[in-house]
């Protein structure tokens, strides 16, 4: 396939709030190649053409994703259309090998659609204050929250940080990590006694994959300066090195 004729997938609630700040953040990272925005109601597309998926943030996923027998939170607001886009999405992509990139909710569905598990309400699950990570909005990121990367992980040396300050608007988070997928970030201020810190970031386990998918919105980070800027451009800059090496 070459670079005149290949298409970076986007799958959103939005289409205006993926135009607002997703391809921005992926122009700015050298992509000039054709995109295709994909919102509930939206048939599959024809993946002969697919360079790679971004999975955006977004309302919750309905937990019989996972478990048949796993009532829907009272907190929770599903979107099952877009569970209903993207499952099989995130499944034909994986098979096809693309480079696939996942935040905030892309990470969480990145995770399901590979055979793992979410905790439905962090608040819930760990006994934390409901704001703990609800901090901010697209437009003004409030930059508290702290992220540990696993020092040998690929995630750590794309983004050439240990420890960096995220934004964080979630309440649901990634409970049993898919078979393929590892655990490589987490926010180590919130933990469980039986499931440990909550995890931030993932990763594919084979290295021939890109896969990567964190929890914070980088997305809405390129612009700042400091080390979460930095980070968010180095991120979106290895996804779109890594759709181009494979064109």
């Amino acid at each position: 396939m070459s670079r005149a004729n290949s298409i970076l997938l986007v799958s959103c609630k939005s289409k205006s709030g993926a135009e607002k700040y997703y391809l921005p953040a992926i122009a700015t990272a050298g992509w000039e190649g054709a995109v295709t925005l994909l919102t509930p109601g939206d048939p599959l597309p024809d993946l002969d053409t697919a360079a790679g998926l971004l999975l955006t943030g977004g309302h919750d996923i309905h937990p019989c994703h996972w478990d048949a027998a796993e009532a829907v939170h009272a907190r929770a607001e599903v979107d099952s259309a877009r569970d209903t886009l993207e499952v099989p999405l995130v499944r034909a992509v994986w098979e096809r090998n693309l480079p696939i990139l996942g935040t905030c909710r892309g990470e969480q569905i990145l995770n399901v659609a590979l055979g793992g598990s979410l905790i439905q309400d962090i608040p819930d699950h760990f006994g934390c204050e409901a704001s703990r990570h609800q901090h901010g909005d697209a437009d003004h990121p409030d930059m508290h929250h702290r992220v540990q990367l696993a020092p040998g992980s690929r995630l750590r040396a794309l983004l050439g940080e240990d420890v960096f300050l995220v934004n964080s608007r979630h309440h649901q988070a990634v409970k049993v990590v898919a078979p393929p997928l590892t655990a490589v970030g987490w926010h180590l201020d919130t933990v469980h006694p039986e499931t440990g810190p909550i995890i931030e970031a993932i990763e594919a386990t084979d290295p021939a994959r890109w896969v990567f998918g964190v929890q914070w919105h980088p997305e809405n980070l390129v612009g700042l300066k400091g080390p979460a800027g930095d980070a968010a451009r180095d991120l979106f800059a290895a996804f779109v090195a890594a759709i181009l090496q494979r064109l």
